[in-house]
């Protein structure tokens, strides 16, 4: 009996058996989301371009000579029929009084001939004079109609040359740099300009797209009116809104893009002429569609995906269909539905059934927030 005793305190007393050492609890893993949500969705097409002037000139003289008074300010605002420049006139006056001192010797001659046409018709009539010396002083007397109509010709040529002598705006715009001063001889054959002239209101915006989006862009201006909107060089800062004007007649086989014209009014002169522009022009506006942040949308091997976080709070990856984007927002076609919860931030330490918590996102999210 106490050997028992003894063997039952041993099996009792002796090292407890080994147990699985229990597995590590992983911690969630930080994360900012976003929901899906259904929206108005406009469609814009970027692409890169150009501030032009409406119109540009560079003010030459028409006629040769001392420019006397340049006076204009660099830089200014001037309307059409301000004067820029004067250039000495004398000689071009003087011009102008020669020709209509011509006119009024010719007209002197035209009255005496005209007279004396009358006195052989009177001396015809009495076979004193030949019907010859009638015709005669006939032609002379158109003769000199004929003169007086090239002195009047002569006369407008010369104003015209007096004309030019005072160099006036064509239209209204900004005068640029003056490059010649007063007291220096120009001339009409100049290649350097007086100054530059250009129209600023309204200004147009030369930009590019992919020739893939043609019939996108004919389509939306067979609707009507197509809207262009223009970004700063960083694509940060609204310049200007406008509408498309055309859209080029060719295209562009060595870049495989197409070129449009868009017009601004520009009353606050922001897009200024040469300025780099980031150009988004309005193709549709889809109601009601499906979308999702741009930053939740991930590439894999397989293609696009999501990560959707669950109920329980853990993920899943998603593959998507996706369309066009606008601004931080992507349409979604496929893998997702209003409502669903996406991971927007923290996507690299995400796997399949990995358990998250969610985090207020660093910058603002286009979606609603979680």
């Amino acid at each position: 009996m106490a050997a028992a005793a003894a063997g039952v305190y041993w099996l009792r007393s002796g090292p407890e058996p080994d147990r699985a050492p229990a597995r590590a609890v992983r911690p969630a893993i930080p994360v900012s989301i976003a929901t899906v949500s259904r929206r108005d969705v406009p469609v814009r097409l970027s692409g890169l371009g150009t501030v032009q002037a409406s119109m540009t000139t560079a003010v030459h003289s028409q006629v040769d000579g001392k420019l006397e008074q340049v006076l204009f300010t660099e830089g200014q605002r001037v309307k059409k029929g301000d004067v820029l420049a004067r250039i000495d006139p004398r000689l071009f006056q003087a011009a102008v009084d020669q020709a209509v001192a011509k006119k009024a010797q010719d007209a002197a001659q035209l009255i005496a001939a005209e007279k004396d046409l009358v006195r052989f018709k009177t001396l015809v009539l009495k076979h004193f004079e030949t019907e010859q010396n009638v015709d005669l002083q006939i032609a002379k007397v158109d003769q000199l109609k004929a003169t007086i109509n090239a002195d009047q010709a002569a006369i407008e040529s010369a104003q015209t040359q007096l004309d030019y002598t005072t160099i006036t705006v064509p239209y209204d715009g900004r005068i640029g740099v003056r490059q010649v001063d007063p007291g220096n001889i120009i001339h009409a054959s100049d290649v350097i300009p007086l100054a530059t002239l250009t129209q600023t209101e309204p200004v147009a915006v030369l930009f590019t797209l992919p020739t893939k989006y043609l019939d996108d862009v004919r389509k939306a201006m067979s609707r009507g009116p197509v809207e262009v909107v223009v970004f700063d060089q960083d694509n940060r800062r609204q310049l200007a809104t406008g509408t498309l004007l055309l859209v080029d007649n060719v295209i562009d086989p060595t870049t495989a893009t197409i070129r449009l014209k868009a017009m601004f009014a520009n009353a606050d002169e922001s897009l200024w002429p040469g300025e780099f522009v980031n150009a988004r022009l309005l193709v549709e506006t889809r109601p009601d569609t499906l979308t999702v942040p741009t930053a939740a949308i991930q590439r894999g091997p397989q293609g696009l995906y999501a990560w959707m976080v669950a109920a329980n709070d853990v993920v899943e990856m998603r593959p998507l269909e996706v369309g066009p984007t606008s601004g931080d927002l992507t349409i979604v076609s496929s893998g997702l539905k209003d409502g669903d919860r996406v991971v927007v931030e923290g996507h690299y330490k995400l796997q399949t059934g990995a358990r998250v918590s969610v985090i207020p996102a660093r910058s603002a999210d286009s979606g609603r927030p979680s």
